[in-house]
């Protein structure tokens, strides 16, 4: 039975259908494969024993990673850095359903997907600390990395600006005639952006091939879901613009896998985007400056706590003998010690070098800039011998 919007004064045989019934379960249901016990209540995906191993370690190497940068960014050592704790699944699984040659192109939280994807932990390292070996010299805003070879756009912080961005990468590829497809990631706040909008309903009328994935994690710095939308979903809001669109259990990574793959494998094959509600938790605060026990019950957190899609996907591992706990504990180890490593090594790398203020302003230097640049040395040499 299809559902049906009718105007006021219109009668029934004037209406017209928005969606399907079914469409409607698949935006307000919650689809799930992995219960909170790493139980299965569904099929699993097809994927080989060494695929799930390297998405369980996509996700520890996430959390690690943010353990690590939460520390330094407590002691001084680093900038601006927006954990993704508890929101790994949605991150890997996307990264996962990708071909090589597919876009990324991240909200705030999305980082470990560079990494998986290709980027060298001590480039990652390179961009958060700004040093000399970082491809933008240390100019690009921190916590905000990229990569042109493994196709990681930098992240925005203008909230939802990304929604066009993914529909636009997406747009110029099948203008090209090229098979790529583009997963934008959004936050349930930035659902309430004029990007937001844009984006989806231009994807949507010219048939992008792109995913858009919501990571509802019930808080928008300190604005709840209730005070965000008063929409039964956040899926929900995609049919209103054609676009299909699923509510997934956004701590189970092989629910979201099966469904972001399904969506990646429609958009390559011409039939338009769609969009996902990936309901999770973030179960640290916002960023540095905030405090989540101002506004937070600490008993929602710990309820979330115990959904921990790390901890859930690994008691399914083990399960399954494809990953024991043992094989877990020893792999967390291997992965800590390799970030401290790359830490130490690129904590030694000193700035970037003055010249690269000049270098990279224009393609050609001008006398300008040579003029420039030697009264900026001039006046350090002169600074120095004070």
């Amino acid at each position: 039975m299809a559902t049906s919007k009718v105007r006021s004064g219109q009668s029934q045989a004037e209406s017209v259908e928005a969606f399907s019934d079914l469409d409607e379960a698949c935006a307000t249901g919650l689809r799930q494969i992995l219960d909170e016990n790493g139980l299965a209540l569904a099929a699993v995906p097809t994927l080989s024993a060494e695929e799930l191993v390297r998405m369980y370690e996509g996700m520890l190497r996430g959390r690690l990673l943010d353990e690590h940068m939460l520390t330094m960014q407590g002691q001084g050592r680093v900038g601006l850095y927006l954990d993704a704790r508890g929101q790994e699944a949605g991150v890997i699984a996307a990264a996962h359903a990708l071909a090589p040659d597919d876009y990324f192109v991240p909200a705030l939280r999305e980082a470990s997907a560079a990494l998986y994807r290709g980027l060298p932990f001590r480039t990652f390292l390179a961009q958060m600390l700004g040093n000399a070996n970082d491809p933008a010299h240390g100019r690009q805003a921190p916590g905000q990395v990229g990569s042109r070879a493994s196709r990681h756009v930098i992240g925005s912080a203008s909230v939802a600006s990304q929604m066009p961005h993914a529909t636009g990468l997406a747009w110029a590829a099948r203008m090209r005639g090229e098979h790529t497809v583009v997963v934008g990631f959004v936050g349930d706040g930035g659902t309430s952006e004029d990007d937001f909008q844009s984006g989806l309903n231009f994807a949507a009328v010219f048939k992008a091939p792109v995913v858009f994935v919501c990571q509802n994690n019930q808080w928008a710095i300190s604005t709840p879901l209730s005070h965000q939308t008063a929409a039964r979903s956040i899926a929900i809001k995609g049919l209103a613009f054609g676009v299909p669109s699923f509510r997934v259990d956004g701590n189970d990574v092989l629910a979201l896998y099966a469904v972001i793959k399904d969506a990646v494998d429609r958009a390559r094959s011409g039939r338009g985007p769609s969009f996902i509600e990936a309901v999770t938790y973030r179960l640290g605060a916002h960023g540095p400056s905030d405090d989540p026990s101002r506004y937070r019950d600490p008993a929602e957190a710990a309820a979330w706590q115990r959904k921990d899609p790390l901890i859930r996907f690994g008691i399914w591992l083990h399960a399954e003998k494809i990953l024991t706990a043992d094989a877990q504990a020893a792999t967390r180890q291997r992965i800590d010690d390799e970030i401290r490593a790359a830490i130490a090594s690129e904590e030694a790398v000193g700035p970037p070098p003055t010249s690269s203020l000049f270098d990279d302003v224009l393609a050609e230097p001008s006398w300008l800039i040579g003029e420039q640049q030697a009264e900026y040395l001039r006046v350090r040499k002169r600074q120095s011998s004070q």
